[in-house]
């Protein structure tokens, strides 16, 4: 009978639970749910991690190619990230070319990676005006049940945390080019960025790493992103306002999430660095 009211009344069941003052999965307004990270299981790639985020779990894999620099930009090299909401993740995602939520998604990431500053793109450089690295990052979602920017953002800084790439010679006289990939560098991180979202509904009620139900009946959302020293990036959608009291205790929980978050993912890298060596 539950599954059925909620399906018919989704908004009325979970104004019901917030009546009540808890959510729909047993947690208070301000918790989170269980966060995990599998770093290097993709031996094709270059890099990769799992990362979870309750029942939301994307993969990353970065792979790594030679290219020209561009003429405005000829010392640094490339980082192209794609995000893919699948059909398979969410019955909310269609087969097909990607559509606006994807595509939204595509350009919050490559905001964020931009505005942390947590790769120099001029660590890329192999030989100025010659030759550079393009990184594709591929953030695939086999599993949609919200926050799904803050789970991109963990799969992405754990896979560049264990990036290493082929040494690379190149001759200017001839322009030959020869690949070492047995002999590998890492790719430093200059900031490891963490990501947390937060959604608001009637009367300025805040709840903290919403699910996708709760995504879909909120009235705004808010992420705001971390990098070890600073706050980086605030993104919000919808047209609610926010109280500045309101405000502020977002940015307090997502600096303390942050650290945790980011905790995590250097335990997980140096365990798996352990292992290698």
């Amino acid at each position: 009978m539950e599954s059925q009211f909620k399906t018919i009344h989704p908004a009325k069941y979970l104004r019901d639970h917030f009546a009540s003052n808890t959510r729909p999965d047993g947690r208070e307004f301000i918790s989170f749910r269980p966060v995990s990270v599998n770093i290097g299981s993709i031996t094709q790639a270059d890099s990769s991690a799992v990362f979870k985020i309750g029942n939301t779990s994307v993969v990353c894999g970065i792979k790594a190619e030679l290219a020209s620099p561009k003429a405005e930009t000829p010392d640094c090299g490339f980082i192209i990230p794609n995000v893919d909401l699948s059909p398979l993740s969410s019955s909310k995602f269609r087969p097909g070319p990607p559509g606006e939520e994807t595509q939204c998604a595509t350009k919050l990431v490559e905001r964020i990676l931009v505005n942390s500053e947590a790769v120099d793109l001029k660590d890329l450089c192999i030989h100025k005006d010659k030759l550079v690295w393009v990184l594709y990052c591929d953030l695939i979602c086999i599993d949609y049940d919200g926050s799904v920017i803050d789970a991109c953002i963990g799969a992405l800084v754990a896979a560049f945390k264990i990036l290493t790439l082929p040494v690379v010679e190149y001759t200017i006289e001839t322009g030959a080019t020869k690949v070492d990939d047995k002999n590998r560098i890492s790719v430093p991180l200059r900031q490891l960025p963490a990501s947390t979202t937060f959604a608001i509904f009637d009367n300025q009620l805040l709840i903290t790493d919403p699910t996708e139900d709760e995504e879909k009946l909120a009235l705004s959302t808010l992420t705001i992103v971390f990098n070890e020293k600073s706050m980086c990036m605030v993104h919000k959608s919808g047209g609610i306002p926010m109280s500045q009291k309101l405000l502020s205790k977002c940015v307090s929980k997502a600096k303390s999430r942050g650290e945790q978050v980011r905790k995590l993912i250097l335990t997980a890298a140096s365990t798996v660095k352990s292992s290698v060596s």
